[in-house]
């Protein structure tokens, strides 16, 4: 191999190459980017918005009841979806009159959850009867749950489908914010 080759290994090939691996590396364990491609999280979060995903957060603490996460969906394996998180492991949920019983209780006034309104549909969502998350599994809603796909039809997302926990829009600029 000639100088000027060497060169160009060195001063370019090189550092393509490193940039390449840690960009995968973040991408795989730390931060991937999602872009939102329905409307089942009105008004957080709108068609379009590019988002964040804390990839890593959960290998250090627990998701918690309102976390917007991201996970893989238990109907189609090779899609991701995004939702609110409502019910934790071993929780009895219910909708009622538009709002989240959570054993029973009504969620925390200054909750999330409190502002949104739910609706009753599907065979885990029903009118006066709740549900009991299992040990292994979360129950999730989308904000806009007169458009959603979610807990209340598919039952309970499997922990180990958890990918991360979104926290900011960052496209388009006049979205730019962190997510609530």
């Amino acid at each position: 191999m000639n100088d000027k080759m060497r060169y160009l290994m060195k001063e370019w090939v090189e550092p393509i190459i490193i940039a390449v691996v840690l960009a995968l590396i973040i991408r795989t364990f730390v931060v991937q980017a999602f872009k939102i491609p329905t409307g089942s999280m009105r008004s957080t979060l709108i068609e379009g918005d590019r988002i964040l995903v804390n990839k890593f957060i959960y290998k250090f603490t627990q998701p918690k009841r309102g976390d917007v996460i991201v996970f893989i969906s238990p109907e189609d394996k090779k899609k991701d979806f995004i939702k609110r998180l409502v019910g934790l492991p071993n929780e009895n949920i219910q909708i009622s009159n538009g709002a989240i019983l959570v054993n029973n209780n009504s969620v925390k006034e200054d909750s999330i959850l409190k502002k949104q309104h739910y609706y009753n549909r599907g065979d885990f969502g029903v009118e006066g009867q709740s549900v009991m998350v299992p040990n292994d599994a979360y129950y999730v809603l989308g904000d806009n749950s007169i458009s959603s796909r979610d807990s209340r039809y598919w039952g309970f997302m499997p922990k180990k489908y958890l990918l991360g926990k979104a926290f900011l829009i960052y496209w388009p600029p006049n979205r730019i914010r962190v997510i609530k």
